[in-house]
Parts: structure tokens; C-alpha cells; sequence
């Protein structure tokens, strides 16, 4: 039995370890808590200062039926001139030449176009504005980091997931082995069904710049459907360019979402907008025409021409390296992430959904396809050739100047 003292000296050391307990677990409680709040506070100042830079004060917004609003903002005030690398630009509002074939009465804003957006329903930007589709909280939330928004083609998947594997697929024409000075094309537009979030269909043109030395410069221009980048399944007009002239770091962005970038001159059209109508199977079928071409008699600038009549804007010649002389590849057509959950294709579909075997009204296509050759003319292709990755998920048939394209993605023969 132990004696009085040596009790008395045990009850006095778990008084003690029950008094330290009793301050330390509120001290590391609180110290978690803090250390929460201090990142949470953290992110909410990213975010507030991250809209700030996207959201330029408005003259006029614009609430659209789809739950957008468009905030019509002064030309000189758009997100491209944030950086110190346009402290002394000089904005043109129209290019020195058109490629021959087209003149400036061709692309007069004032004149009516085939493209409409669901918030021209509820008003239209003054002079000397242009239309930016107002980013939200939640846009910036969906992003790998706030700062990355809009900036990232693909999105950044959960590389830990051992059930996803993830790629990006393409149903294309293209033309190569020559100096491109731009490209024409007419695609109908449609609204493939997406099975996951971060997965996205799109159809476009792309301009590649020559990358034998590892560079990479690209534009592009379509329609697509991305609920990573606009938070819904919307048919949207979108733009994207991505370059490495800086340190070899890869920098660029959607619509206007960063700067350097596009800068955009039409006060009719907003980028990332959503487009209406949509075409219908075995229905009718709704066109959207493209033209990029690089105004080499002027600062050398690539435009970009939406509709027969609105001129957009251009992305400056000096983000670009290869592309800032001519383009060495034009590619036309559809692509798609695909998450591959479980092993299992996605059935995130390409353009109508369709395989191009259905021919008119039922599938996808690309109409009209020119290039612009080195005497600044709009012409045929001499020739082209395909790419489909996996062609019993989405597939392309080519006639020279048009083609069909797309697919349902998962199916009996694409498991």
C-alpha cells in the first residue's frame, strides 16, 4: 500500500496534466480555427480582387435571359489592357486590308448578321462600349486556383482518383506543309449533351504556329459547351489562344479573361456568350461563320470576323512567336474531354451527337473551308487530310472543302 505521500504526490501530478490538458486542447482548437480562418479570408480576398480586375466598371448592364449579365464597358477599359505590356497601345478598329474577296462594307457592325445571343432580347451596349460577360464568385470557385480561371484549355483533374484517366479527343480536317496567313469556315451549331462537369465538347477552327522549336501558338474560334469555364450546358461563342513566348511559360485564356490577350472592338457580340438558335434534328439548321486572317499590310495583328458582318477584334502579333509571322497548320473541326470514370468511355457527345454517316440535318459539318494564301487570297485547299482518334466514338468524312464530323462517344462498339 502505497504511503500518503506518495498518493498525494500522484493526485498532484494528475491535477496538473489535467490542468494543461484543460488549456492545451482550446489552444490547438483554436489555432485550427484560426488557421482556417486565415485561408478562408485569404481565398475571399483572391476572389474580390480577381473580380475586380475581370468586372471593369460598367456604362450599361444587361441581364440575359440565360442568366448572364453583360456588362457594357468602355473600349479603353477591357481586361486586356491591365497589363504594363499595353501601357502604350494604340486600339485599331479596323485592319488595314480584308483577304481579297471580302471589303470593310462586308463586316459593318450596323448591319444585320444570321448570329443572335439570348441578351440582345433584353437591350444592346451604347458606343464606344463592348459586351464582357460579367464572372461571378462561383465561376472563380470552379477554377483550379483564382487566378488560373479561364486560362487552362483543360481542366486540372484529380490526378489521386485511381477510377479517372483522362483525355482530350478530336474528330478534324486539316491542312499543313505551307505559310497560312488565316482561314474561313461556316459550322452549324448544336447543343451536345455532357456527361460530367469538367468535361467539355467544342467545334472550332484552330491556327497553329510552326513548333519545330518547341514553341506553341495557337488561336482558336468556335462554339462549345463547357460548364467548367460558364457554370451551365449553354451553347456559347468562345475564343482561346494559348502561347509560350514568355520564359517558355504557357500562358493564354478564353474569350477576355486575361491580359495580354484579345482585344475586342465590336460592341454587338459578346464573347462567351450564348448562342440562339440551335439546330434541330432532321430540322432546321443554324450556321455561324468564322474568318481569321492576319493583317500582314498593317501592324500584323490576327482578326477575327464572327457572322457575315461583325468584325470583333484581334489578338496583338506580339503575343505570338511563329504565329507573329504565319500560321503552319489549320485545323477544323470537333473535340472533346473524356474523363473515362470507371474505366468506361464518356458519353459526352460531339457536335450533334451523330456520326457523319447521317449526312445533312442529322450530323455535325464544316462548310466553306478556305485558307488565305500567301498573295492575301481566300481559296480552296489544294488538299486535306483527317484525324479521328478513336473513330468508333466520334469520326470525320472529308470532301475537300466540307465535311461532316462527331459521334455519340460511348456506344456498343466505343465501351
Amino acid at each position: 500500500m502505497a504511503s500518503p505521500c506518495v498518493r498525494g504526490r500522484r493526485w498532484s501530478r494528475a491535477v496538473k496534466m489535467t490542468l494543461c490538458l484543460c488549456f492545451l486542447i482550446p489552444m490547438v482548437a483554436t489555432g485550427i480555427g484560426n488557421t482556417n480562418t486565415i485561408f478562408g479570408q485569404k481565398q475571399k480576398l483572391d476572389i474580390q480582387r480577381q473580380l475586380k480586375r475581370l468586372n471593369k466598371p460598367a456604362l450599361k448592364s444587361i441581364k440575359s435571359p440565360d442568366g448572364d449579365i453583360i456588362d457594357c464597358v468602355h473600349i479603353k477599359n477591357q481586361p486586356a489592357f491591365d497589363h504594363p505590356f499595353f501601357k502604350n497601345h494604340t486600339i485599331q478598329m479596323r485592319p488595314s486590308f480584308h483577304p481579297e474577296g471580302l471589303s470593310f462594307d462586308d463586316v459593318s457592325s450596323k448591319s444585320e448578321s444570321q448570329i443572335t445571343q439570348l441578351w440582345h432580347l433584353n437591350g444592346r451596349c451604347p458606343e464606344e462600349t463592348i459586351p464582357i460577360r460579367r464572372t461571378k464568385e462561383e465561376d472563380l470557385l470552379r477554377a483550379s486556383s483564382v487566378a488560373n480561371y479561364g486560362r487552362n484549355k483543360y481542366p486540372q483533374f484529380d490526378t489521386t482518383d485511381t477510377n479517372v484517366t483522362a483525355f482530350h479527343e478530336n474528330a478534324i480536317v486539316f491542312v499543313t506543309g505551307d505559310k497560312y496567313y488565316g482561314t474561313k469556315a461556316t459550322v452549324n451549331a448544336w447543343k451536345p449533351q455532357i456527361q460530367e462537369q469538367v468535361e467539355f465538347s467544342l467545334s472550332q477552327l484552330l491556327i497553329l504556329g510552326d513548333n519545330a522549336r518547341g514553341e506553341l501558338n495557337s488561336i482558336e474560334a468556335g462554339w462549345m459547351v463547357n460548364y467548367h469555364v460558364y457554370g451551365d450546358y449553354n451553347t456559347r461563342l468562345f475564343t482561346f489562344f494559348a502561347t509560350n513566348k514568355d520564359s517558355n511559360q504557357t500562358r493564354g485564356c478564353y474569350d477576355l479573361l486575361c491580359s495580354p490577350g484579345f482585344v475586342q472592338t465590336n460592341k454587338e457580340i459578346a464573347l462567351g456568350g450564348s448562342i440562339n438558335p440551335i439546330s434541330v434534328y432532321a430540322g432546321s439548321q443554324y450556321e455561324l461563320h468564322f474568318l481569321v486572317w492576319k493583317d500582314i499590310k498593317g501592324r500584323g495583328d490576327w482578326w477575327l470576323q464572327v457572322g457575315n458582318k461583325y468584325l470583333m477584334g484581334y489578338w496583338p502579333a506580339s503575343l505570338f512567336v511563329s504565329l507573329s509571322e504565319s500560321a503552319s497548320q489549320i485545323q477544323w473541326g470537333g473535340e472533346v474531354t473524356n474523363l473515362q470514370k470507371n474505366g468506361k468511355h464518356t458519353t459526352t457527345q460531339m457536335g450533334s451527337g451523330h456520326f457523319p454517316e447521317e449526312g445533312f440535318s442529322k450530323a455535325s459539318y464544316f462548310t466553306n473551308l478556305q485558307i488565305v494564301d500567301g498573295s492575301n487570297v481566300l481559296r480552296f485547299p489544294n488538299y486535306s487530310a483527317i484525324v479521328a482518334r478513336k473513330p468508333n466514338c466520334y469520326n470525320v468524312t472529308n470532301f475537300i472543302n466540307h465535311f461532316y464530323y462527331g459521334g455519340p462517344g460511348r456506344n456498343p462498339n466505343c465501351p
